[in-house]
């Protein structure tokens, strides 16, 4: 067996909040569920982000995602209709935009605390998983 990523923190200003922001733009079929201090949102390949209450500040993470074509279309119809500032550009200096790289759609949108929370598509041509 290869290692595989299990779970990772994701210091937050409300855990839950942070969890249900990303869980609602992702269609999460699973809600956040309180585990010990943790706020625990389970991907589908079992990822389980861990949102933590942090005091003080809070230093931005990347997290990316990469999801199906209709999703992805439906993440960003969410992100616009909220009014939600998102880039092209992970250094925030194409707003409004989607790129397209290596046959991928992507975009970036920060979650309330900061952390930039990615979004592409497969590649062209790439079989869905």
């Amino acid at each position: 067996m290869s290692a595989q990523l299990d779970h990772t923190i994701v210091h937050s200003s409300d855990r839950f909040g942070g969890a249900r922001f990303l869980a609602e733009l992702i269609e999460s079929a699973e809600p956040p569920y309180a585990n010990g201090p943790f706020a625990a949102l389970t991907l589908d390949d079992g990822l389980t982000l861990d949102y933590l209450d942090h005091r003080g500040d809070i230093v931005s993470q990347h997290l990316a995602f990469r999801v199906p074509d209709d999703l992805f279309e439906r993440i960003l119809a969410k992100v616009v209709e909220r009014e939600l500032p998102y880039w092209a550009d992970p250094h925030h200096t194409e707003p409004g935009a989607t790129y397209l790289h290596h046959g991928s759609r992507g975009f970036y949108v920060d979650d309330p605390d900061g952390h930039a929370l990615e979004f592409l598509t497969p590649p062209t041509g790439a079989a869905a998983g």
